[in-house]
Formats: C-alpha cells, structure tokens, sequence
C-alpha cells in the first residue's frame, strides 16, 4: 500500500512537471493546447492546472477566441510567485543578482572582488553570503523565502551525497562548498560548474535554443565547456565532463595554470593572452587595471600595432583548433562561444576562428555545424546559475523536492516525459 501510495505520487509530481515546464518555455498557453502538447487527458490538466493556479504557480494571462465556443483562458507561470538568486564566483571576484520567476534581473547586485588571486574557499563563503544578504536586503526579499540560491564555480563540480568542488588552478580539493554556504544561511543551495550553468541558461534562453546536440564553450580567465547531448547535459561519471581547457593542444608547450604543459588555456585564456602579448612587447606591462580592460586594450591596439595583432591572429587559430577538436569529438549543431572574454575575441575574430576551425575539422561534421556568440552577454554566469533552482522546480513540478537533482534540463522547451495517468 505504501508503495503504490509512493507510486500514485511520483505520477502526479512528473505530471505536473511535463505540464509546468511546458508553460515555463512556451506559455502562455490555453488548457486545451496543453492536452494537446503533453498528452494528458484532459481531465489530468484541467485537474493539475487547478492545483498549480490555487498555489500561486500558475496564473491566467488573459484569453483567446476559439473555434465556435467560448475563449480559452491562457496560463502562464507566475514570475511573482518567487525569487532565485545567481552567484557567479570568478577568477577574481563574486557577482550576485536576483531573479524572478520569469528570469527577469531585479535591480538588485552585488560585486565583491577578492584581495587575492587565489582565494580560500572561506573567502569565497564570505563573499557569497555578504553579497546574498545585500540583494535580499535591496530588495527587502526574506532569504528563507527564496526558491533557493544557484551557485557557479570553477572546477570539477562532483554531484552526490555531498557536491565537492576539486579546483585544481585555485589549490582546492573536494571542497564542501554547498554545505559551507548552506551553514550560513536557510536558502537552498545549488552548486555547479559555471561553464555548465552558463550552458544551460544559453539552452533555455540564448544561442543554444531550438539544438539537441551543442557546445557552449566559456572563455574568461579559465577556459570550460558545457557538452549538451540529446538535449541533456553530458556530465561524465563524476561530474567532471567539460574541462576542454585542459585538453593539450601542444604537445610540451606553455605551462597552464593547472601545472600541466601545453593545454589551451595556456593559450586562449585571458590571463594566456595577455601574457603572450606582454612578452611580445618585451615584457612591458598590458595597459589596463584589470584582466577585461587590458584585453579591451589589447583588442584595440591590434589595428595599429603589429604584435597585437599577431596576437590575436594567433589566439584565433588556436581557438579555431580547439574549436574543430570538440566538432570531431561531439559533432554537435551549434558551438556557441561565450563568457567574457569569449565575446570580447570572438567580437573580431569569429570569422578568423571559423576559418581556423574548418582548417582543422573533418569537412563534414563542420559543415554541419554552426559556430555562433552566445546572446546573454558577457556576464551570463550568474543568470545561468540562477536556473539551477528553477531547473529543480521545474523537475518537481512545483512540489517539494525528495531527491537530488543532478541532471537538469537543459534545452528550451524541454518536457520530461510523461507518467502514466491518472492525474
């Protein structure tokens, strides 16, 4: 009896989660064309959309005419209903904004750089709850109210009983890092790879819409990618799916940040870059306070100068090449190229980095494949951290969750499949 009362429920959480995340993507939408898109019954959507509507996940958007018999209500997921919160930690500093339910930015931020370029996790723990209390504050929203807080990181995000965090570049070693933010505050807390966050929100919202088989490759300080695969992410066996900045791309060549020789982000980075442009000026410092406004400066100064602009020919051609090895690798529909920096060269160079990237991919995965920038901008970590609790309300159809979620969805207008029925 218990089982089959387990049962009875789990049909009814998938349910409503093919039903909520319909109308997430593409509401509004009418009950009838919900039936029409999911396969339910009719009864089983006018039974959990009732549900959904009574708790304030659901609210009409108005209504449409309809063949002879009276307008069909529209429901839409209310973007009232709740808050998340994104955090992106950076190479050099912690970005914090707040979202509603429909993903609309408050105005509501917090940027608190590190004194240090390699911070401790405790460091890191005290910037992201100093700047989880200023947006709340801001925005005179309870922390204990929030859908929950997603969080995007450097590193090898390992999912399980516990989310450890290997970041070799930054000296860190199965950190407990959600369980060392959850301490301080009553907020949910999500934690994952900032490539693979940004990844998803590019699916849900951005350049990646519409693809099954795609990579979002990040491109700031350090390099990442997120690999998505009939439209789910591809994670590996632990999680650690996605480093391509640590693939080798000379064999023996410039020492990465990781100790290893020769990877890409020994080249592509932004630190890389700058610093193969400061030894072709003979060591003389790159103008610039920080990373993002030396590479501006760097861009701008290719048009006049000859070693800038060997630079960044040669940065093209090394993407490019990166760029065919995930094509061969993947055979993907869409490469879209993002984060800051990502979007700062590929500004200039995306037709060189195709050029390069055709140069060293078979011809036919590459013709088919597009190669694109990415559409949410150049600081889209947090907003993709930000759908790790949607993701989790999406999955659970609005109700409480009893499992880890470890797979999110990732492709815009995704629905999971569909339970069996009744509703």
């Amino acid at each position: 009896m218990d089982g089959k009362r387990t049962t009875v429920r789990d049909m009814r959480r998938r349910n409503r989660s093919v039903l909520l995340s319909k109308l997430y993507f593409d509401g509004p939408l009418s009950r009838f064309e919900l039936g029409q898109a999911t396969g339910l019954s009719a009864a089983s959507v006018s039974n959990l959309t009732g549900e959904l509507v009574e708790e304030g996940l659901v609210v009409e958007a108005g209504s449409v005419d309809s063949d002879g018999g009276r307008p069909r209500i529209l429901l839409r997921v209310s973007p009232g209903y709740g808050h998340v919160v994104g955090v992106d930690v950076g190479e050099t500093r912690v970005r914090v904004e707040l979202f509603d339910l429909s993903m609309a930015a408050l105005p509501a931020k917090a940027d608190l750089p590190f004194d240090s370029p390699l911070p401790t996790p405790a460091q890191v723990v005290e910037h992201i709850l100093s700047g989880l209390a200023t947006v709340t504050a801001e925005a005179g929203v309870n922390p204990a109210a929030l859908l929950g807080v997603g969080i995007g990181v450097s590193g090898t995000v390992e999912q399980g009983a516990q989310v450890l965090v290997h970041a070799q570049t930054l000296g860190w070693d199965a950190v407990p890092l959600e369980a060392m933010v959850r301490a301080g505050t009553d907020a949910a807390i999500y934690v994952d790879n900032g490539a693979t966050v940004l990844g998803q929100a590019e699916m849900w919202f951005g350049a990646g819409r519409g693809a099954r088989h795609a990579v979002i490759v990040l491109v700031g300080s350090g390099v990442g990618a997120a690999v998505v695969t009939h439209g789910q992410s591809y994670r590996g066996a632990t999680s650690g799916a996605g480093e391509w900045g640590h693939t080798t791309i000379i064999h023996g060549g410039r020492r990465c940040r990781c100790g290893a020789q020769g990877h890409l982000e020994a080249y592509v980075g932004a630190g890389a870059v700058l610093d193969r442009y400061r030894a072709a000026r003979g060591g003389h410092p790159v103008p610039g306070l920080d990373e993002e406004s030396a590479l501006a400066a760097l861009i701008a100064a290719a048009d006049h100068s000859a070693p800038a602009a060997k630079i960044l020919d040669e940065t093209a051609d090394y993407l490019g090449t990166g760029i065919a090895d995930l094509i061969n690798l993947f055979n993907p529909e869409k490469i879209v190229l993002a984060g800051w920096a990502g979007l700062a060269l590929g500004a200039r160079l995306l037709p060189r980095i195709r050029q390069a990237a055709a140069a060293q991919a078979l011809r036919r995965p590459y013709a088919q494949t597009s190669i694109e920038l990415c559409e949410l901008g150049s600081d889209a970590v947090a907003y993709g951290a930000a759908t790790l609790p949607i993701a989790r309300l999406l999955h659970e159809g609005g109700m409480r969750a009893a499992v880890p979620l470890t797979a999110p969805v990732t492709r815009r207008g995704t629905v999971p499949p569909l339970a069996a029925e009744p509703a």
